[in-house]
């Protein structure tokens, strides 16, 4: 069975070109105007950091602009699955970090004065804080300024500056490249001085992108050009393991121990983005929730659970206020005990999840090979592409 999202279908099936890697996110700050940030940055080209968890930095430019209802709906149905592409991605062996962040740009809602431009989220391991982002964008028409974003983007977010991290802008949108008061030339320059690939992703005819500057920055940024149907409906499979997995999914939220005010919040978030998921489809929360119990899902920062794991803090230094209301009147050899059961219960349901997304993923596998004709390169064939691609050249592993 297939459920559909997005609204707008149109059977116009672009062929893309690959010509680099990278990735590009947006987020949350307000940019300065273009005369007071352009000042020549003096940055030089990054080192290696030994011993250092190796990380996946992806940063995804969108346009909201009026036209862009499709593109911003393939960006949400497809997150979860751009997160398993890379959550068991390793290098020298050692467990790599996904950051991803969110930029829009080119919103007639934004202020004129920081170029229609928004950091909707940071680089952060947070990827409920990613969906709620996505899930946050809406549509309006606007001036979009690639080099405006791409500039913005490589000064306000934290990258890392060590050689062995991949580091990719993706930005994607239809109109031409060359608008706005910064030269996509000046910001491409600076992106490459902090080792980052920007990837230009043209939502529309692959001639026309390539004509219109698209090309020309991904070639300068030593990135990929491609183009997509950004009016693509995304497919979500629905499978036999669907409904198990859902139930799986409510007994694993049960696990975790928020812990502070922002424990809460951020308890909130993760169900509300377990209903958004669902309410597209029972095959994107089947996603969601097998990504939920990879190593790629992090909430050391609200769980006491992965916090304790992690060795972030200790039961005996967390504050009373902190203190989750349900251990409030334990003892702290009672506490210690509720947090070791909760953890064992947890891996106990991530293995059971792994095992059934196991089979749903050879399930949708043999449905996919059925279909009559493949479908059009969508948001998240472009990232995973310039990824991997960017992966092998660095020596990561992503099986």
């Amino acid at each position: 069975m297939l459920s559909f999202y997005s609204t707008n279908a149109k059977k116009d099936y672009l062929k893309p070109l690959f010509l680099g890697a990278g990735l590009a996110i947006m987020a949350m700050a307000t940019p300065p105007l273009y005369a007071e940030r352009h000042a020549p940055s003096a940055v030089g080209q990054v080192a290696a950091i030994p011993n250092q968890i190796p990380k996946i930095q992806i940063a995804i430019l969108l346009d909201t602009s009026g036209s862009m209802d499709g593109l911003i709906d393939q960006a949400r149905a497809q997150l979860w699955q751009m997160v398993d592409e890379f959550a068991k991605a390793k290098k020298d062996g050692v467990q790599s970090q996904l950051e991803v962040a969110v930029f829009e740009y080119g919103n007639d809602g934004l202020p004129a004065e920081s170029g229609y431009i928004r950091q909707v989220s940071p680089l952060t391991t947070d990827l409920d804080q990613v969906s709620e982002a996505l899930f946050s964008l809406t549509t309006n028409g606007g001036s979009e300024y690639c080099g405006f974003v791409i500039d913005t983007a490589a000064r306000q977010l934290q990258w890392s500056h060590a050689d062995q991290d991949i580091k990719a802008v993706f930005i994607a949108g239809n109109e031409p490249f060359t608008q706005g008061p910064v030269p996509y030339t000046e910001a491409i320059a600076l992106a490459k001085a902090k080792g980052i690939k920007v990837n230009t992703i043209f939502a529309g005819n692959y001639q026309q992108g390539a004509t219109s500057g698209w090309q020309q920055g991904a070639l300068l940024a030593g990135g990929d050009f491609m183009n997509i149907d950004h009016n693509q409906q995304i497919a979500h499979i629905v499978a036999p393991q669907d409904q198990k997995l859902a139930e799986l999914n409510k007994q694993l939220n049960e696990t975790y121990v928020p812990y502070g005010q922002e424990g809460e919040e951020a308890a909130k978030r993760q169900a509300a983005q377990d209903s958004n998921s669902s309410g597209v489809s029972l095959g994107m929360l089947a996603q969601r929730v097998k990504s939920k119990a990879s190593v790629a899902y992090k909430a050391a920062s609200w769980d006491l659970v992965d916090a304790i794991k992690d060795g972030l803090l200790k039961l005996e230094e967390l504050d009373e206020e902190a203190m989750p209301e349900a251990m409030s009147d334990m003892s702290i050899q009672e506490q210690e005990a509720y947090i070791i059961e909760k953890s064992e219960e947890r891996q106990s349901l991530q293995r059971q999840i792994q095992e059934l997304a196991k089979k749903r993923d050879e399930y949708v596998a043999e449905e996919k090979r059925k279909m009559a004709e493949p479908a059009a390169p969508t948001v998240s064939d472009a990232l995973s592409a310039a990824i991997r691609k960017e992966a092998e050249s660095k020596n990561y592993t992503l099986n």
